[in-house]
């Protein structure tokens, strides 16, 4: 079972208050023995835990002693699911419980499909503290959490999404956990998918979820400057195939349109575009002066494009483009050995009016760069114990500078973005991003918290450091864009 998609097993395995009577007396137990002890008596401590979690999932299967009957129907069965239960268990798991057992002993619950399908599992939870769960059951678990107010599951399974993210699966799970997360109010957990979205787009572009993104999330996404991309046309294919398949009404067409950054696409993409694509050929009207805007932008300097157009917007601004003309891969076998440098090219701008010109950055990596303050005196009076301490201040360091002098770059400003690329559940993905602008040389904070040391470090693939360095220019500094 565990090589079918989407199987993801989890053990939310912490102590839940099912043992809370049992905990009680085993205080008591230690607060005796320890008054036991004599001053010079051998201090031991027995452990039954694990079999006392055997008990209580005995007692449940077993059902001896059983004072409460919860039934469990659905719409989706004629017949009711029973578990003969204890009162004091449920009611030390959950204030929900704890009420409707106050005068009752037979209670009838009323379960949609999904939530009634891992009831079982949910009351296992109850008594053991402990629970294994699929991606898919994910959101219906959270929902029994939720209803009957067992925070400690809900906790566990929000944390489990939030690393789960990654997680291969047939049909997807990302799309609809931001979702649910927005239905219920889990902010944190809908930054962590909409993060994970942006920064790992193509991968989603081309799945079955992608046709499940909702028209909001749609619009949140295609507003951000940190998407993760091959290009903007890519982009428009996706988005283009999202409105041929919701059919969304005409207004909303118009905003997805709007949200496209034209003046990123070449002039020869837009011409095919404009004769091939149905979808522009539908909403023309809606998006004409963006598209006359970005022929223009293209075949003016910009300089002089700047002058009579507002180009104060993210409209203006790329993406993280992973097409070679933004940027460069650069995988460091074996990070931790010694200082590397490389070097590549990019085009100068996105208008085509600069497609001929190329800037050459250098790039250096070392793995434990310490600042000037920080690095060790080589002589007699420092001792080697000071200068290894100083040495483990180091950290890894990455600096990208351009080969050319300022004046070559005619007013064109740079925005650098490091990407990160992780292996996760199989996959390569985007984990960290650093950005840092033209003014600095390197990027801050960058991988403060690796260890790579490690052979086994999250942040390595393979004993190798997998980078992607995209160069974004900006034509006028002052560009204010959205994240």
């Amino acid at each position: 079972m565990a090589g079918l998609p989407g199987y993801q097993p989890v053990g939310i395995c912490r102590w839940g208050c099912a043992a809370a009577a049992f905990l009680l007396f085993i205080i008591a137990v230690q607060a005796a023995q320890k008054s036991d002890f004599g001053g010079d008596s051998p201090a031991a401590t027995i452990n039954h835990s694990l079999l006392l979690l055997q008990r209580l999932q005995e007692l449940l299967h077993n059902g001896n002693g059983s004072d409460a009957v919860l039934r469990v129907r659905s719409a989706a069965s004629d017949e009711a699911k029973v578990f003969h239960t204890h009162q004091l268990l449920l009611s030390l798991q959950s204030e929900v419980f704890e009420s409707l057992l106050r005068n009752q002993s037979i209670i009838t619950l009323h379960e949609p499909p999904e939530t009634a399908a891992l009831f079982d599992k949910f009351i296992r939870y109850l008594y053991c503290g402990g629970v294994s769960i699929l991606l898919h059951q994910a959101i219906p678990m959270h929902q029994l959490a939720s209803k009957y107010r067992v925070w400690g599951l809900q906790r566990g399974v929000a944390d489990y999404m939030k690393t789960h993210l990654a997680s291969e699966s047939s049909q997807g799970h990302v799309v609809g956990w931001y979702h649910y997360a927005v239905r219920i109010g889990d902010t944190a957990l809908q930054e962590s998918c909409l993060q994970f979205l942006a920064w790992n787009l193509s991968a989603v572009l081309g799945s079955a979820e992608w046709g499940s993104v909702s028209s909001e999330l749609l619009l949140l996404l295609l507003d951000r400057s940190d998407l993760v991309l091959h290009s903007e046309l890519e982009l428009y294919t996706a988005v283009e195939s999202w409105l041929n398949r919701r059919q969304p009404e005409g207004p909303v067409a118009a905003r997805v349109l709007r949200a496209i950054r034209y003046p990123m696409i070449a002039p020869s993409h837009l011409f095919r575009l404009q004769t091939q694509s149905p979808v522009l050929a539908q909403h023309h009207d809606a998006v004409q002066d963006l598209l006359f805007q970005a022929f223009q932008f293209h075949a003016a300097s910009p300089l002089h494009f700047a002058k009579y157009f507002d180009v104060n917007c993210s409209m203006f601004l790329p993406r993280n483009y992973l097409a070679p003309n933004w940027g460069s891969q650069w995988v460091i076998n074996n990070p931790a050995r010694d200082d590397r440098s490389t070097s590549f090219q990019t085009q100068l701008g996105p208008s085509s009016h600069d497609a001929g010109k190329r800037v050459t950055w250098n790039a250096l990596f070392s793995p434990r760069w310490l600042p000037v303050s920080l690095r060790p005196v080589y002589s007699d009076s420092v001792s080697s114990a000071v200068q290894q301490a100083r040495l483990e201040d180091g950290r890894p360091r990455l600096v990208v500078t351009p080969a050319m002098s300022s004046p070559d770059f005619a007013g064109v400003s740079f925005q650098k973005t490091v990407l990160v690329g992780v292996r996760q559940q199989g996959r390569v993905l985007v984990k960290h991003v650093y950005s840092f602008h033209q003014s600095s040389d390197e990027a801050g904070e960058f991988l403060a918290q690796a260890d790579l040391q490690k052979r086994n470090s999250e942040y390595l693939i393979d004993n190798s450091l997998h980078l992607h360095i995209v160069i974004k220019p900006v034509y006028q500094s002052l560009i204010k864009v959205k994240k």
